[in-house]
């Protein structure tokens, strides 16, 4: 009987533990205590290496100083030309025109020339010829960068490049590039670049990190051409993997002044990567003179004050007239958002929510599939892509903001992960975002109610365990 009282109490306060721990997020409460229920010991262990708040760290609040430094000194500052650009662009929409002028941390620049890349060929090529013209220095960061023909061929451009004499630095995340090989990182640092994993798995798991995440693809180019989107380095995103076949994505090429946003980001990552603070000055490039698109650059993540990116995202969702185009390959958002969409649809906007029909996570794909039916109710009008995996990160409000990045529509994107966005206010840029939305369309297939509601018992049920976790995905 003992061993069963100690087991019941040791029980009783691993709970108290959770519910103390997450008590600011209930659907994290409810994800945790099921794992629990079903895995007591596991669950335990679990919750032990992986439900660390970030934000506890000693070294998170040393970083989180200087950003929140940085933050104070953009507030309220946005440039005069931006701030009148944008009032012309979101003439109408006073409310999101007041949060995009004073949002923390993040000024509108109005000089912005941008590029919309749909594939990752598309994507490469200009990386690749940009690298080739770099002149004094590269930041190259990726959440995934596979050894493999892709990943060679930015490895030969870095090392040409670095013999050339130019400074090269190379950034990936320790979980996403788990398999990268260590003779592809000592290539790299044989040819003098300097190359670190953020949070490598070993380290985070036992500093209990390994929750947080890098998912950032940024790259900058003498300080002056920016890109970020969702694309990462490897053949897969090239439609080599059998099962995903074509790789549908979204990526930006930027010049202008939202490239400095850009490598201050990056800048914060390599400090925090290995302690090395560099020059902000010295890595800033020439300040395009011409007016161009208003682009601003949102970072988001454990480091950061408030939820940026989510706040975005509500924000443009509640200032909606017309049309909300998502474009997710992971769909689970939070309640808010559920019913910020929801009352959208209800209110006659014209939603639409685009999602892969083949994922490259069948957990992920239930989870997102058990909101689909609360979407197709509310008159949400949802599409599967046919073609093959649909991995863009877009979401079109109107005709008058445009947002592309890192950040799924999904808790781990909004909640955990360091995340980069960039909403754009130009008309051009927006149509053109539009325009591949709708040839997307064509190559998806519109999910009915209906037909919807007549899966079977077992898929919804697989759906319910995979939505109960989903939090944690």
């Amino acid at each position: 009987m003992l061993w069963l009282v100690i087991s019941l109490a040791s029980f009783i306060i691993q709970i108290a533990f959770i519910l103390i721990g997450q008590y600011r997020h209930p659907s994290k409460v409810v994800a945790w205590m099921v794992i629990l229920f079903v895995f007591p010991p596991f669950g335990a262990f679990m919750y032990y290496f992986l439900a660390k708040d970030y934000h506890h760290r000693k070294k998170i609040k040393r970083i989180s100083r200087k950003i929140r430094a940085m933050e104070l000194g953009m507030q309220n500052q946005p440039s005069e030309e931006a701030y009148e650009v944008l009032k012309g662009s979101l003439q109408g929409y006073p409310t999101y025109l007041h949060y995009a002028a004073h949002m923390p941390g993040v000024v509108a620049t109005s000089n912005n020339k941008v590029r919309v890349l749909t594939n990752a060929k598309e994507a490469y090529e200009a990386l690749l010829a940009t690298i080739a013209n770099a002149k004094h220095h590269i930041h190259f960061q990726f959440y995934i960068i596979k050894d493999d023909q892709s990943g060679q061929r930015f490895l030969q451009a870095l090392i040409h490049k670095a013999r050339e004499g130019v400074q090269v630095r190379v950034l990936y995340d320790g979980l996403g590039s788990y398999a990268l090989s260590s003779s592809y990182r000592k290539q790299l640092q044989d040819n003098s670049i300097e190359v670190y994993a953020f949070l490598p798995v070993f380290v985070s798991f036992f500093d209990k990190r390994l929750n947080y995440r890098n998912h950032r693809k940024t790259v900058v180019i003498d300080g002056e051409i920016g890109f970020t989107g969702g694309i990462n380095i490897g053949d897969e995103y090239l439609g080599s993997d059998r099962k995903l076949g074509f790789w549908r994505d979204t990526h930006l090429m930027v010049e202008g002044g939202s490239v400095a946003y850009l490598q201050s980001t990056f800048l914060d990552d390599w400090l925090f990567t290995c302690g090395q603070k560099l020059d902000d000055t010295a890595y800033m490039g020439r300040v395009r003179e011409e007016s161009g698109a208003v682009v601003q650059m949102i970072a988001s993540g454990p480091d950061r004050t408030g939820k940026a990116v989510y706040q975005s995202y509500y924000g443009g969702i509640f200032a909606a007239k017309k049309r909300i185009y998502i474009q997710t390959p992971y769909f689970i958002p939070d309640q808010g958002l559920s019913m910020a969409l929801k009352t959208a649809a209800q209110a006659g906007i014209d939603v639409k929510i685009m999602i892969p029909d083949v994922s490259d996570s069948k957990l992920v794909q239930l989870a997102s599939l058990s909101y689909i039916e609360d979407m197709l109710e509310a008159g949400i009008r949802v599409y599967q892509y046919q073609k093959g995996f649909m991995h863009a990160k877009v979401m079109i409000i109107d005709d008058v903001i445009g947002m592309v990045g890192t950040a799924n529509l999904d808790m781990r994107s909004l909640f955990s992960n360091f995340e980069l966005n960039a909403v754009m206010y130009d008309y051009a840029t927006i149509v053109r975002l539009e325009t591949d939305f709708v040839q997307d369309m064509a190559d998806s297939y519109e999910l009915s109610l209906d037909v919807f509601k007549q899966r079977s018992k077992w898929e919804k049920f697989k759906e319910n365990v995979a939505r109960t976790i989903s939090p944690l995905l």
